[in-house]
């Protein structure tokens, strides 16, 4: 062979024989991490919007995704009314209510 690059061996076995088992040991750690982490609360967030979407009444004051704060006047299967203004009406879908506000903070606001 070439003096300047050295033969290539193969290395021993690992005693013990598990060296295979910790690469696979690690990977399940880190996705039940990943579970708790992050899909778990993410699952519960949007569980918690959807019942708040569903429970969506008229006269209830919400706040939109995009910062509109508004009272309530219609609720459809996909869309909403809310009025922003005395006689300003506008239609949104319904998973753009960001939160739902307590009553009399539209008066205040």
């Amino acid at each position: 062979m070439n003096a300047l690059i050295p033969d290539a061996w193969a290395q021993s076995a690992a005693p013990g024989g598990a060296g295979g088992m910790a690469p696979l040991l690690m990977m399940v750690v880190f996705i039940v991490i990943f579970y708790f982490l992050l899909i778990r609360p993410q699952q519960k967030k949007a569980k918690e919007h959807q019942a708040l979407v569903s429970k969506l009444s008229v006269g209830d004051e919400v706040v939109t995704t995009g910062g509109i704060l508004g009272r309530v006047t219609d609720v459809g299967d996909t869309f909403i009314t809310v009025e922003v203004a005395d006689g300003v009406r506008v239609k949104v879908q319904k998973f753009q209510i960001a939160s739902l506000m307590p009553k009399g903070t539209l008066k205040s606001a």
